[in-house]
């Protein structure tokens, strides 16, 4: 899909940066980012991490329903949102979105959006390909915990090699692997898959990293993979 708005760049960031070292030069990144490049505009998603699957294991094992999980994890990812928000300061509003139209009215007078997830039954790497498909953004970058997609989960298999480019179908086939389990190598789950390949979104996956995501901004991709299609 060839956007018509190529201001916006919509960028899911992994969970697991939240409580980690890299928060804090992260934030300054995305600042600088948007210092050098005025026309910018930026949609991030915070993803929910390892306390939202804290909680969400509590719950479960309190026999709590799907429903209700997805719930506990949404209200996580919206608290991670609210600290990034406010270390931003004067780039974005305190306020979290909770739906898509709040956040698109939000975009039209605020230069960055924080969002957390939104509905029950999708992750926060779905909330991001939607939300770039609504806002025709000129790309959606997911910055996960792993460099792109590998052959086999690069943390657990050392032959594992990265993919410079992937597409949809393929993508789809490595993440039904054997080696790939729930929760343990998050990239693009099939709902996410799926809203990319029927808008043609451009995707990069990314290491959630400073310097990486502070160039993946700015248009330039350093390592990671490029989803493309058919």
């Amino acid at each position: 899909m060839t956007s018509s708005n190529n201001k916006i760049v919509v960028l899911k960031l992994s969970g697991s940066l939240f409580f980690s070292e890299s928060f804090e030069r992260v934030v300054e990144a995305i600042k600088a980012a948007l210092l050098e490049t005025p026309e910018l505009k930026v949609v991030l998603i915070a993803g929910g991490g390892a306390k939202a699957r804290e909680y969400i294991k509590i719950a479960a094992e309190a026999s709590a329903d799907q429903a209700t999980l997805d719930e506990i994890g949404i209200m996580v990812s919206r608290i991670n949102a609210m600290i990034v928000a406010s270390s931003l300061g004067e780039f974005t509003m305190r306020r979290v979105p909770e739906t898509l139209g709040e956040l698109v009215e939000s975009l039209s007078t605020i230069r960055v959006i924080v969002i957390g997830g939104l509905y029950p039954g999708q992750s926060t790497n779905a909330v991001g390909a939607l939300v770039a498909e609504k806002v025709k953004a000129r790309r959606f970058i997911n910055a996960t915990d792993v460099d792109g997609v590998h052959t086999k989960d690069p943390r657990k298999f050392k032959e594992a090699t990265r993919i410079e480019r992937v597409t949809p179908r393929r993508l789809g086939k490595i993440m039904g692997g054997e080696s790939m389990r729930a929760g343990a190598y998050d990239l693009m789950d099939p709902v996410a898959l799926k809203l990319v390949e029927r808008s043609k979104i451009e995707t990069w996956i990314i290491k959630c990293e400073p310097k990486i995501i502070g160039s993946a901004l700015l248009g330039k991709r350093v390592g990671g993979t490029e989803i493309i299609f058919d």
